[in-house]
């Protein structure tokens, strides 16, 4: 009886992980969405584009061919940008994070940008973490461990 118990509730966790990310068309993204991907990534394809609910509100995260994974709020403005460890553009990054980066980290590239509610954190090639307020001025500074 206890087997089936938790061979149900298995079951029902898995059911609803996978309906939380339903995949989609391309075409399905919001506009916005669609032109920052042709903008940014036109140097690489689309590997696969979901509905995902994150943070309490829905949103979609698109995987690409190169590795690099972006996910944006429902208007299709983007939420986070990861390159895994290779670096990702930085043509949307603010001039000021940019700016930062160059002054004080002029060997290493932008490798992962997340806009959370209150703050942008930034990742660095040599595993550096950076947090921003969302106007691009310096929070903290730290090497991640």
């Amino acid at each position: 009886m206890k087997k089936r118990v938790f061979l149900t509730i298995i079951l029902l966790s898995i059911t609803i992980s996978v309906s939380a990310q339903k995949k989609i068309e391309i075409t399905e993204l919001p506009k916005s969405a669609q032109e920052f991907l042709k903008k940014h990534f036109s140097h690489t394809s689309i590997e696969i584009a979901k509905k995902d609910a994150e943070h309490g509100e829905k949103g979609f995260e698109v995987k690409l061919k190169d590795g690099t994974e972006v996910e944006f709020w429902k208007d299709g403005s983007y939420r986070e940008v990861d390159g895994g460890s290779n670096p990702i553009p930085t043509d949307f990054i603010a001039d000021a994070v940019k700016a930062y980066v160059a002054k004080n980290y002029p060997n290493e590239k932008i490798t992962h940008i997340d806009y959370g509610h209150k703050d942008l954190d930034v990742d660095l090639t040599n595993n550096i973490d950076l947090e921003f307020t969302k106007d691009g001025k310096i929070l903290k500074d730290k090497k991640h461990r």
